[in-house]
This record gives C-alpha cells, sequence and structure tokens, in this order.
C-alpha cells in the first residue's frame, strides 16, 4: 500500500505530537511519587477515559469487528457484567488497594499474606504483560508494515523504540494524557467507517439493521458446523451459553480491577477515592458503548461486502483468511483521503493504549515491589527514579525480541501461549484477593498451596487439550472456562487447607 500525502501527514503528526508529550512530561518527573503515580492529583474524567483507552488494545479494535463480521455478537456478552464489578471494586476492593497511600497492586498481598505471595502477584503480572507486550507490538507492526512498505522487523523496532521513548520519558503523566488522545482518535475512526459505510449503502443505516438481523448479526449466537446457532441461556459446562459468558465476563472484569497493575495504577494517581470511583464510572460509561459500537462495526462491514462483495470478505466467511483482516483491509481499499490516515492512526492509537500503560505499569512493579522492597532498600529517591527508567528501557527491548520471535510463529500459536503462560501464572488471583479482602483465614503457606494446586489444574488443561494425556483425563469442560474453574480452585484450596491447618497465631 502507498499513502497519500495527507494519510501520511495525519499519522506522522499523530506520532510527532506523542513524542513532544514524553519530552514535555519528562521535564515534570523528578521523583518516583511522580513518575509512577502523578503525585496523586488526577481527577477522575481524566483517568476513567485513561481506563478507557488502556481497555482497548490493537487486539480488541481488529477483534471485535472481525468477530461481529464473521459471526455474531455472542463475545460481547461479558462485557455487559463490567458495571456490576465496577460496583463492588468501588465499595469493597478500591478502600484496601489505595490504603497506605499504595502505588501497586501488590503492597496489599504482603500486608495481608506475607512477601513471598507479594514477589508471586507481581512475578506473575511481569511476565504475562511482556507476552501481551510483545503480542501487541507484532499485531501492530503487521499494520504498520502495510502502510509504510518496511520489512516487519524494522517496522516492530520502530513501533517499539517510539512508545518505549515517550513512555520511558513521560511516565505516568505520558501514559494518562496520550491515552485520552489516543481513546479521542480511537472511537472518531470507529465512528468515520459506521458513517461511511451508512452513507455507501442503498438503504443507509436502516439497511445495516434490517439485513444483520435477518442474516442472525445481530444475536448472540455461535459459529457451529459453519451455521450461526443461537446459544442456550442456562448455565452449561460443556458449552458457550448466555449464562456461562455474563459469568465469565463477571470474573474477568472484578480480577482486573483487583489484581492488575495497568488499573490499580489509576486508582492510586487519583487524587481522592472519590475521584478514583468516578474514573471507574466514567470508564464503565464510556467502555460498554465502546465495545457495542466496534461489534456493530462488524455488522456493517458484513452488510457491506454482501452489498459489494470482494474476495477476501467472502474468503474469511469461509475461514480461509483471519477474520481480524476486515477492518484493516476496508479501511485500505475503501476509505477517501485523510479517513485513511485518520483510521490507521486510530490502530495504532488502539494498540499504543495499551502497549504505554504497560511498560509503565511493569516499570512501576518491578521497582516498588522487587527492586526498592528487596533488593536495595535504602537507596535515594534519585536512585529508584533512574532504576525505573532504566527498567523501562529494559522493558522496551524484551517487547521488540519478544515481537520478533513471535513474528516467526502462526498466529494461533502465539495466542495460545499468551493464553497458557497468563492461566499459569495468574490463575486464582481473584480468589487470593477476594479471601484477603472479605476473610480473615489464610497465611502464605495456604495461599502456595493453591497456587500449586491452581498451576496444576491449568496445566492438566493444557495438556489435555492438546491429546498429551489419556482420553481418561480429558478436561469436562469448554476451555473458555478454565479461568472460573480456575479460581474456584483456589478458593477451595486455600479455604480448605486455612481449616485443616490454622493460621500460626491462631488458638
Amino acid at each position: 500500500m502507498t499513502l497519500s500525502f495527507v494519510d501520511s501527514i495525519v499519522i506522522f503528526t499523530y506520532f510527532f505530537a506523542l513524542l513532544l508529550m514524553g519530552a514535555f512530561f519528562a521535564t515534570k518527573n523528578n521523583s518516583t511519587e511522580e513518575y509512577f503515580v502523578g503525585s496523586r492529583r488526577f481527577k477522575g474524567w481524566i483517568l476513567g477515559i485513561s481506563l478507557v483507552g488502556t481497555s482497548i488494545s490493537s487486539i480488541t479494535f481488529l477483534a471485535y469487528p472481525g468477530d461481529a463480521f464473521k459471526t455474531a455478537w455472542l463475545r460481547f456478552l461479558p462485557n455487559l457484567m463490567l458495571p456490576i464489578a465496577v460496583l463492588v471494586a468501588a465499595y469493597f476492593f478500591l478502600p484496601k488497594l489505595r490504603s497506605g497511600k499504595s502505588t501497586t497492586a501488590y503492597e496489599f498481598l504482603e500486608t495481608r499474606f506475607g512477601s513471598s505471595i507479594r514477589i508471586y502477584g507481581a512475578g506473575s503480572f511481569i511476565v504475562a504483560q511482556i507476552v501481551r507486550l510483545s503480542l501487541i507490538l507484532y499485531l501492530v507492526a503487521l499494520v504498520l508494515q502495510q502502510i509504510i512498505g518496511l520489512s516487519l522487523y524494522e517496522c516492530i523496532t520502530l513501533a517499539g523504540i517510539a512508545v518505549a521513548l515517550y513512555t520511558v520519558l513521560g511516565g505516568i503523566n505520558a501514559v494518562i494524557w496520550t491515552d485520552v488522545i489516543q481513546t479521542i482518535v480511537l472511537l472518531f475512526g470507529g465512528l468515520a467507517c459506521v458513517i461511511l459505510i451508512s452513507d455507501a449503502l442503498p438503504g443507509g443505516f436502516a439497511q445495516i439493521i434490517e439485513v444483520g438481523n435477518n442474516h442472525g448479526k445481530l444475536a448472540f449466537s455461535e459459529l457451529r458446523d459453519g451455521q450461526l446457532t443461537q446459544v442456550s441461556l442456562l448455565p452449561n459446562l460443556t458449552e458457550k451459553t448466555i449464562t456461562m459468558m455474563l459469568l465469565i465476563g463477571l470474573i474477568s472484569w472484578l480480577t482486573e480491577y483487583s489484581s492488575n497493575q495497568n488499573t490499580v495504577q489509576r486508582f492510586n494517581a487519583a487524587r481522592s477515592a472519590s475521584e478514583a470511583r468516578k474514573a471507574m464510572y466514567i470508564c464503565a460509561a464510556i467502555s460498554l458503548p465502546a465495545w457495542a459500537f466496534f461489534m456493530f462495526l462488524g455488522t456493517a462491514l458484513y452488510v457491506f461486502f454482501d452489498s459489494f462483495p470482494a474476495i477476501p470478505a467472502t474468503e474469511i466467511l469461509e475461514g480461509t483468511r483471519k477474520a481480524e483482516e476486515i477492518l484493516p483491509y476496508y479501511v485500505i481499499h475503501y476509505l477517501p483521503e485523510g479517513i485513511t490516515g485518520l483510521v490507521l492512526a486510530a490502530v495504532l492509537a488502539a494498540a499504543m493504549s495499551s502497549l504505554d500503560s504497560s511498560i509503565n505499569s511493569i516499570s512501576t512493579v518491578a521497582t516498588s515491589d522487587i527492586y526498592r522492597r528487596f533488593i536495595s532498600k535504602h537507596a535515594l529517591d534519585s536512585h529508584y527514579l533512574r532504576v525505573a527508567r532504566l527498567l523501562g528501557l529494559v522493558i522496551g527491548v524484551l517487547m521488540i525480541v519478544g515481537a520478533i520471535i513471535l513474528s516467526k510463529a502462526q498466529t494461533k500459536t502465539i495466542q495460545d501461549t499468551a493464553m497458557i503462560l497468563t492461566s499459569l501464572l495468574a490463575g486464582g488471583l481473584l480468589s487470593i484477593y477476594a479471601i484477603g479482602f472479605f476473610s480473615h483465614r489464610g497465611d502464605h503457606r495456604h495461599i502456595m498451596f493453591g497456587i500449586f494446586a491452581t498451576m496444576v489444574f491449568t496445566a492438566w488443561t493444557v495438556l489435555s487439550s492438546r491429546s498429551l494425556l489419556p482420553e481418561f483425563f480429558s478436561y469436562p469442560f469448554d476451555l473458555y472456562y478454565t479461568g472460573l474453574i480456575g479460581n474456584i480452585v483456589m478458593f477451595v484450596v486455600v479455604y480448605g487447607i486455612s481449616l485443616t491447618f490454622p493460621l500460626k497465631n491462631s488458638p
């Protein structure tokens, strides 16, 4: 693809603005308190929009329209539980996570269970996030490769350096403010696509609703044997149902708002608990319609290519091409000059809003939870600030190397690897926090037993799913429910062992 001059200017301006913001905020970072949590002065509305940008990555931006284009709206269901999770987190999790001017999500784990569990939480977060960073960078490099025509490795390196540079320079201030800009660009990019699709269709917007409804594209359905089949409402561990998808969403969002440093760091950057709650409410109020909008964009793309057939679109529906390719294909081949640059900038914004947040959060966790707590306890604050920046650069290098390694594998393998590592290293975290928040039972011994049991459970599921175990050991549930069951395993083991082997200081 060769970009027009106007499109090139749009994308160049976007990148240049991000670097300028990083350089601007670099002059204000004179302490770790400023670098990590912006001296805890942010208002709720800024943090709320920033949280939206963090939660919508390039995977989401490409996957939601692709999924709705090829199937229907089934995978939107888990998002409906976000408001409930936010209400629970706002009044039960937030006070614990902000106590004592905390910086990370894992300080609570040490207070409640001891230093070993803090290391487990911090370490699992770091490893899982580096894998996620590598995957997102690889995906955004694929888009960049189509735009600027450089090799994939060159695109990975350029994008990785750009994101790492403004993040390391600007700290949390640059992350939050660039996330606000990226969220706005993201939403305007998607809105432009829907408006132009509606304008191109003979029946306009009404045609999207009519055809989408007639073809079952607006239902909660799953693709089975090439046919869209509406799922059941009732709970069932062996297949996807509406109730089970909602339950998965509840567990996922409660985990996000209790143990994910990307989110918890925003809570601690707020000027007060009420502003942190406001941020959570704003995030939910924007995110839910935004996700629905991107699913609708996929439906609109289906109706568009139903009216104006194209070979790539047909191949995606037939399964010979990946569904995530549909939005980039439409953007590159059907959007007018100028708008193409805007939407491509939105794709890049979706990626970078996740990359910068994760780089900063990993640096924060590595510095606060590991280096400052266990390696160098009594250094000057300026020393920790230098260490945080150095770690940010190291993370950027690891992200680039990881993306290059992943580029040599098949996409399915990459996604499987990310899922496996995340499940093995972070499975059951919600149960650990829930026991810590709501119970006086359990100490580090009980939690370690639970971690071991959860990792064994996840390893069994992974090996069984690849037919590496005898059929007798096959898992009797849908793989979507691995995380849900893993949290149940963690809770039952920890609570059960705490009843059998009480706390050391118990009478």
